[in-house]
């Protein structure tokens, strides 16, 4: 049974991704109320105007459909980032948000590129792979979550539509797989059990030790056997 510690802790967890989606709609509902398109400001690779896409990018979309199938991944998926990774989220994020933009501006092809889904698709590979690379039972089964809810993503790495960023949605996965690779060892890490715990981790490091060669225990003999001539020559 949850406590009430617990419902605060994933309330608070979903408040990063509502606010996100907020200023997502409130983008959309500009161009809609104003009759405008905002496409321009979007990223359009290897031209100096185009660099400013690599911020302005993820608030823009073409319509509300598009809109809408990257605003609800994306406060799910913020929400289990501050959950299990609360020290790593805004590092990830940020990460995540950089690179693919920027490898997008680097290697996309010439055309606008308005969207949040490079970072969808980033977020939604490092909670995969973190999972795995911790083998942590809870966030392994996260992680399985996350595939059972977005597996058809990776029909997107895909270059079969025209109109849909593919590059994009690479290069995000790119830098997801990048940041579960360099933050491996930081973060949430798998408890170790008693059963996990090996001989060896119980042995003490001392010079009789059964794992230590011959050789060594000679060399140690012999070291501490002229440690204790100097002690008398001092005395």
């Amino acid at each position: 049974m949850p406590t009430n510690a617990d419902l605060k802790k994933i309330a608070n967890s979903f408040l990063p991704g509502i606010l996100l989606a907020s200023v997502l709609l409130a983008v959309k509902s500009y161009e809609w109320w104003t009759a405008t398109s905002l496409t321009s400001w979007g990223l359009f690779p290897r031209t100096e105007h185009g660099l400013l896409g690599i911020l302005t990018m993820p608030f823009l979309h073409g319509d509300w459909e598009h809109l809408l199938s990257n605003m609800v991944p994306l406060v799910i998926l913020l929400a289990g980032m501050r959950y299990f990774y609360p020290t790593l989220a805004l590092k990830v994020f940020a990460w995540v948000y950089l690179l693919s933009g920027f490898w997008l501006w680097l290697g996309g092809r010439p055309s606008y590129h308005v969207g949040a889904s490079a970072v969808v698709y980033g977020l939604t590979v490092f909670l995969f792979f973190s999972g795995v690379f911790r083998k942590d039972t809870r966030l392994m089964a996260f992680s399985m979550l996350v595939v059972f809810l977005y597996g058809g993503l990776v029909w997107g790495l895909l270059p079969f539509l025209e109109r849909i960023s593919w590059e994009g949605h690479l290069f995000g996965s790119l830098a997801g797989l990048l940041m579960s690779i360099v933050y491996r060892k930081l973060g949430p890490q798998r408890p170790i059990y008693s059963w996990d715990i090996t001989h060896d981790m119980e042995v003490e490091d001392g010079p009789d030790a059964y794992w230590r060669t011959i050789e060594e225990k000679v060399s140690d003999a012999k070291k501490d056997e002229q440690a204790g001539n100097e002690i008398d020559k001092l005395t």
